[in-house]
């Protein structure tokens, strides 16, 4: 009988890292239906923008207050989760806080992650606020509604429900309190269940812990339906970002090797081309799906934390028109999830569904309000790039289409004409000169 409690842990251990693993596998297979993408060099530099961007969350605080609530969040419940592992060997082999044994040492830690417990929920309570009272406004925008403005919501109520049965287990642990060392916080807690007997005290020290761990496990899972899944996400998406220059538009290499075959004189025009160049025609030129983006781009879309910053930068959205890139994100994210879900019902095979990423969930009227600024990529904390979709999708509207707005088939139509984007003849250019 006393084995049970050690069974059921392991069990519900098992369960949800199994679960969490195949969440994982669907994750990756999902990112993986994207094109190829070339990320291949400066490996040093990539690694610098991980430890900076990522680890360090130098783009954060450019807005110190959320920025620093951010750190104390991230860190606080990072390492106070360091103590999962001494759960763990506890749970799976019935022994109680294992490493008290480091004396000195471990009050020192426990101490520190009481204190950073108080510091967790002080700013969880502050996000709380700043979201749900004070009504920061890119909380509020129209894609925040339903699901996304409650996700963030549950999150804050989860971490502070954590910390708490955190410091409750403290407190009600006869043999810690006992120690007097590490029990910083939690020694003011104590109190609070003074006149119960030691029995009671244990069964609320083991439903703590207990609740404690689960509710880790529910949390590790949760991440997956979450926009919290930029925790795990934002090390490979800031490792993988775009390092050239941000102006710098990608040329599609058919397009490239045509134009140097038409002004190469020496070329045949009327050779067939070669079999091994046959296939290096894109079937598509630019994007109108999730499975014409490149696989990074994809990784962006998961990586999304929604909080708005970039939509808060745009200047498109800032003067009314209905582009947000936040939610070009999320549209990108919920559109791939669709296709995953088609993959999955249907054996692993994608069936038409006679949707597609372009018009059934981002509008021609969106792309086109982009003034391709880069604001939005500046703003984003973890190196997102949404104004490569937006490119991707306009490339597939004008190459694929000719549905450009009006305006910018007349300056292409002057381009091809006169040579520049102005409806003058070559030879009236100089005309200004003389009035």
């Amino acid at each position: 009988m006393k084995f049970i409690p050690n069974i059921l842990f392991v069990i519900a251990l098992i369960a949800g890292i199994g679960f969490f693993a195949k969440n994982v596998k669907k994750l990756i297979r999902n990112i993986k239906l994207g094109q190829d993408a070339d990320v291949s060099g400066n490996k040093s530099q990539r690694w610098k923008n991980m430890a900076m961007i990522a680890l360090g969350q130098s783009k954060m605080v450019r807005r110190p207050v959320a920025g620093i609530l951010h750190i104390i969040v991230y860190l606080g419940f990072i390492i106070i989760n360091l103590e999962v592992l001494e759960i763990i060997i506890d749970g799976v082999f019935g022994t109680h806080r294992v490493f008290s044994s480091l004396g000195s040492v471990y009050g020192f830690l426990i101490g520190s992650f009481e204190v950073l417990a108080v510091l967790v929920i002080i700013s969880i309570l502050a996000f709380w606020v700043r979201r749900n009272i004070i009504k920061l406004k890119r909380f509020w925008k129209s894609e925040m509604k339903g699901w996304p403005k409650n996700d963030g919501n549950y999150i804050l109520y989860f971490e502070l429900v954590l910390m708490t049965l955190f410091l409750v287990m403290n407190a009600t642990d006869v043999h810690f309190q006992a120690m007097n060392a590490g029990n910083v916080i939690s020694q003011f807690i104590t109190p609070i269940f003074s006149g119960l007997s030691e029995g009671v005290l244990h069964i609320i020290e083991r439903s703590a812990w207990w609740l404690h761990i689960l509710g880790i496990l529910v949390f590790l899972n949760y991440l997956y339906y979450s926009k919290h899944l930029h925790i795990l996400l934002a090390f490979p998406n800031t490792f993988y970002a775009k390092l050239t220059p941000k102006g710098q538009f990608n040329n599609l290499e058919a397009v490239t090797k045509e134009v140097k075959m038409m002004m190469d004189p020496n070329v045949d025009p009327f050779a067939a081309p070669a079999e091994d160049e046959a296939d290096d025609v894109p079937a598509k030129f630019g994007a109108s799906d999730v499975a014409d983006l490149n696989w990074v781009q994809l990784l962006n879309a998961y990586t999304c934390t929604e909080c708005g910053r970039c939509t808060s930068e745009c200047p498109a959205n800032l003067t009314g028109k209905k582009l947000s890139p936040r939610k070009i994100m999320m549209d990108t994210r919920d559109r791939l999830e669709e296709v995953g879900k088609n993959i999955d019902a249907n054996k692993g095979e994608f069936k038409d569904d006679g949707k597609q990423l372009l018009d059934n969930y981002i509008t021609r009227e969106e792309l086109w309000a982009c003034t391709t600024c880069n604001a939005c990529v500046e703003a984003c904390p973890v190196s997102i790039n949404p104004l490569s979709i937006i490119l991707d999708m306009r490339r597939y509207l004008v190459m694929e289409q000719s549905a450009a707005p009006t305006e910018l088939n007349n300056m292409m139509t002057n381009i091809e004409n006169n040579g520049a984007p102005w409806p003058y003849n070559q030879m009236d250019r100089l005309n200004w000169k003389d009035e």
